[in-house]
């Protein structure tokens, strides 16, 4: 697949991050009651912080801190690898509902505020898998990671498909990773506000079947 060599305009990027200042800060404000309770509700499932921060990889390859509530067990990421597969033992209780509704993510609408995140563009890497992208790939670097993007709508189930490989993390690395890669150099050649639109409500959508 070949890509666009210039970058998007001016007037998309600041009509991009319009969209994401004003949507994100009245995400935050009309959805405090959710996040209430869902903060309580992780309390009282396990120990532990309800939100949880991890360090990825955004725009210009600068790292940053994501957030999520938490859906698993502390110290997660010493038990395991940092991918998930099929029926994790490491994910709570109320974590299986929050990530089956995407509910975790909610925390990044700071990440969107802050200027972090996009509310669309390509998913943000832990800095193990982003090494590993070739000069082509890391163009994917040039623009803010999103919430969503193209890879998270046909990624859907990415636990359950990495659920059926002998070796997951590898199937990840050389299939999965390099197909999202693609998906996101797509994405970055036919960025427009128009577009991050329709991707937000092909996401809802998906979420909802």
């Amino acid at each position: 697949m070949t890509t666009r060599t210039d970058s998007p305009s001016i007037i998309t990027l600041f009509f991009k991050r319009l969209f994401d200042i004003v949507f994100s800060l009245l995400g935050l404000i009309g959805l405090s009651p959710v996040f209430l309770l869902i903060y309580l509700w992780i309390k009282f499932d396990s120990k532990g912080p309800a939100i949880f921060k991890q360090t990825r990889i955004g725009k210009n390859g600068k790292e940053f801190k994501i957030y999520k509530f938490r859906t698993m067990v502390v110290n997660a990421e010493k038990l395991g690898k940092q991918i998930t597969v099929g029926n994790d033992q490491r994910i709570t209780r109320s974590g299986k509902f929050l990530r089956k509704s995407k509910l975790d993510e909610l925390p990044q609408l700071w990440n969107v505020l802050i200027g972090d995140m996009s509310f669309v563009g390509p998913r943000p890497e832990v800095p193990r898998y982003t090494a590993l992208y070739n000069a082509e790939q890391k163009k994917v670097l040039t623009v803010r990671p999103g919430i969503t993007d193209y890879a998270s709508i046909k990624y859907r189930d990415e636990n359950e498909i990495l659920a059926k490989s002998d070796n997951p993390e590898k199937t990840y690395i050389e299939q999965i990773m390099v197909d999202k890669l693609k998906l996101n150099l797509k994405y970055i050649e036919e960025m427009s506000l128009w577009n991050d639109i329709k991707i937000i409500f092909r996401t809802l959508l998906k979420i909802v079947e």
